[in-house]
């Protein structure tokens, strides 16, 4: 019993003086006689090694849950960051014009004309002659007297030839025109030449301008 009780007092000593030991031991490796006094005997209680476990169990946890947050907003950024895909451009409807508010005319907004100096005497209005202009090229035609039985009136009848636009084939046609003949020269039978001129009645739009060949 007095060994086992001197034992005891020795642990005892050895456990108290273990902690001022590594607290004035200089940082470096640890003596091999100071990891002997550190490591528990046997006799000791197995409930004091978790308890130098268990803080830094809970400042890896706590170390774990402060990085979980930043690594969520890390991988929430840049979904919130990234673009959405662009969406198909919708027809935008075209905005309607803005009516101008209309103001009765009294509230309208009037130039100022300015006022031009009246003579006292007004200016007699002249006349001026017209220049005379040449006459335009008017059309002219050739053909035979038909008929000379009217008063200062005769029948002529032009001729043409002309080849048939695709068939190419020779195509006589004729047409007539009532001429005004002042004097009553032409007879039937004359070559005469004819010149357009304004509406002498309601057929006649020429008149004789010579009479080119006489009838035999």
């Amino acid at each position: 019993m007095a060994d086992e009780n001197q034992n005891e007092q020795t642990e005892n000593e050895q456990v108290e003086e273990t902690p001022e030991e590594t607290v004035s031991a200089p940082e470096g490796p640890v003596a091999p006689a100071a990891e002997a006094a550190e490591e528990p005997t046997a006799e000791e209680p197995a409930a004091e090694e978790p308890t130098a476990e268990e803080p830094v169990a809970d400042v890896e946890a706590e170390a774990a849950a402060a990085e979980a947050p930043e690594a969520e907003t890390a991988a929430e950024v840049p979904e919130a960051e990234t673009p959405a895909e662009p969406e198909a451009p919708a027809a935008e409807a075209p905005a309607p014009k803005r009516k101008r508010k209309r103001l009765p005319r009294s509230l309208r907004h009037r130039h100022s004309k300015p006022k031009r100096e009246r003579p006292a005497e007004r200016k007699a209005i002249t006349r001026l002659p017209k220049p005379e202009h040449p006459r335009g090229r008017r059309q002219e035609r050739r053909g035979v007297v038909v008929s000379s039985g009217m008063d200062k009136t005769i029948v002529v009848r032009v001729d043409a030839v002309k080849a048939h636009p695709k068939y190419k084939k020779v195509v006589r046609r004729s047409s007539k025109f009532h001429a005004h003949d002042e004097q009553n020269q032409a007879k039937v039978g004359d070559v005469v030449r004819i010149v357009e001129t304004r509406p002498l009645s309601k057929t006649k739009n020429w008149r004789l301008a010579e009479i080119v060949e006489v009838a035999k």
